[in-house]
């Protein structure tokens, strides 16, 4: 009921810091505060619109009646109270003075802690019982707790509508497979599964379709190409007990698929009557999913967008994150029709975003008090402006002002014939550039200008030679001779006399193959002369 205590002494009001201890024991208690008025509910249901009324901050109509009667007569006095916004409008309404303070608050917690010893005639279990039974009002009066907003209907029909969508897989696969065998050539015309079931369960043998009418289930394109291959076709005959097993196979399949659009119908009427915002951010399919996978609208509310953005990815997830690669970027949020008309580099971008605005209407479907659907659709518009900006910003210009629109030329296509280049093939280096005539001209000058100088050497050291008497040697001494002379032989000098001639003096490798390729040579050619000569003189002994 409501209980309306008057201060005794208001000087120990103003130590605040020290108020708790005079409220340590009843006996203290009633020396500060006694009972001025109480007046008790009748039933749960008044407690309960009291209660509500004083946590909105409105003035009850049993409430204004006591605060007329009593506390009008003492108008010189203040009233204490808990809550500002209710002395407002209690100093609106009834013209009466009231104070609030932190010294109010600590008189309201002590008057709390003893409020058995404060009120006489009322049990400690009778007490408690009625707390808790408006507790317990009370918290569902805040969840908004009605049968309109059960949400596990939504779970149950989500379930079912899966374990359906299976059942029909498997049930249409039999049947196409076991009447394949009797008209296998019906699979490849008729490709949807409702008519061909109902199809098949109208006609029966392929050998009726001749004579009936399937013009209310097919059209007359298809019908006609049906009743020729019906003609021709290639599969076994089979007994009328079989085709009777098939027809009711194709019953069941039919009840299946229209009980399967009516439990769809239900769903999306249950999804927009309990989750109307959320409903039109991510559609009926994925919003129920949503709330089937967190166990209710409730505790999908509690969730933060990163976890409605990953709900149904947890196994990868932590896969992820044990493995330490990239985590996922989305769940079931995935199959909303945002995210898939996204492009593959924009999905995860989206996908963040829509969480972000979906899990701002989830909570308001659970713990709003309207329900219409306006904020869902204002979230719906802002992510579709924002995928048209990601998209529009890939045509965008690079340089300049990246406002204006890239523009695109007409594409040309231009069939080239490519001829393979065969010097590609070789290993030798290449000519880093070409010698020009005078350079050719100038070695060709040099070299003959050493020519002539080694001639005239040659002819100094033959008349050396044959001053000198001649004796018969013996062979292994004119090896040893052979061998001083090629080391005595002016190669070193002719080493630097010659260029490359490839054109490159920077090249060690080729200066060292070219110079050692031509000191052999000339070698050879010496030792050559040197043979001639002594076997003219060999001659010339003989003679004598």
């Amino acid at each position: 009921g409501f209980f309306l205590p008057q201060v005794l002494n208001e000087k120990k009001l103003q130590e605040v810091d020290s108020l708790w201890k005079e409220f340590e024991t009843p006996e203290k208690a009633n020396k500060i505060v006694k009972l001025k008025h109480f007046e008790k509910f009748q039933d749960t249901t008044e407690a309960l619109a009291a209660s509500t009324a004083l946590v909105e901050g409105k003035l009850s109509k049993n409430l204004k009646k006591i605060l007329k009667k009593i506390v009008a007569k003492d108008a010189h006095e203040q009233l204490a109270v808990a809550d500002a916004k209710l002395g407002g409008v209690i100093k609106d309404k009834l013209n009466l003075s009231c104070i609030h303070s932190p010294m109010v608050t600590e008189l309201m917690r002590g008057i709390r802690s003893q409020i058995e010893g404060l009120i006489t005639g009322l049990p400690s279990r009778e007490m408690a019982a009625m707390c808790l039974g408006l507790a317990h009002s009370l918290s569902r009066y805040k969840l908004k707790f009605s049968p309109d907003k059960v949400d596990t209907m939504i779970i149950q029909a989500i379930s079912l509508l899966d374990d359906l969508d299976k059942e029909l897989n498997n049930y249409i696969m039999r049947c196409r497979e076991w009447y394949g065998w009797h008209f296998p050539e019906l699979g490849k015309i008729i490709t949807d599964n409702l008519t061909y079931c109902k199809c098949v369960r109208k006609v029966g043998d392929r050998t009726n379709f001749a004579s009936s009418d399937v013009s209310d289930i097919l059209p007359e394109e298809i019908e006609e190409d049906v009743k020729a291959a019906a003609e021709i076709s290639m599969g076994t005959e089979v007994s009328e007990e079989d085709i009777n097993n098939i027809i009711h196979l194709c019953d069941q399949v039919i009840e299946i698929s229209e009980y399967r659009t009516q439990l769809y119908d239900y769903l999306k009427n249950r999804m927009m009557a309990i989750a109307p915002n959320l409903t039109i951010m991510v559609g009926e399919l994925v919003g129920a999913r949503l709330i089937a996978h967190a166990g209710s609208l409730l505790n999908l509310a509690k969730h933060p967008a990163s976890t409605v953005q990953l709900l149904g990815a947890e196994k990868a997830l932590f896969r992820a994150l044990k493995t330490k690669r990239d985590t996922p970027k989305f769940g079931l949020i995935y199959h909303a029709s945002l995210v898939g008309q996204t492009n593959t580099k924009n999905k995860g971008k989206i996908s963040r975003m829509l969480a972000a605005k979906t899990a701002l209407t989830i909570r308001y479907d659970a713990l709003g008090e309207d329900t219409n659907a306006e904020m869902g659709a204002e979230n719906r518009l802002k992510v579709e402006t924002r995928l048209r900006h990601l998209e529009e910003r890939g045509l965008r210009r690079i340089s300049g002002t990246g406002r204006a629109l890239a523009r695109t030329d007409k594409y040309q296509n231009k069939s080239e014939v490519k001829i393979f280049d065969p010097s590609g093939d070789s290993t030798l280096p290449a000519v880093s550039k070409k010698r020009k005539i005078q350079e050719v001209e100038e070695q060709d000058a040099e070299v003959a200008v050493k020519a002539k100088k080694f001639k005239a050497e040659m002819k100094e050291e033959t008349t050396v030679e044959d001053a000198e008497p001649v004796k018969k040697k013996k062979k292994k001494k004119d090896k040893e001779k052979q061998a001083e002379e090629e080391e005595t032989s002016p190669t070193v000098e002719l080493l630097g006399c010659f260029e490359c001639e490839l054109g490159c003096l920077a090249t060690c490798v080729a200066l060292l193959l070219h110079y050692g390729l031509f000191t052999a040579t000339f070698v050879c050619l010496q030792n050559a002369e040197k043979k001639k000569k002594k076997k003219k003189k060999m001659k010339d002994e003989d003679e004598d």
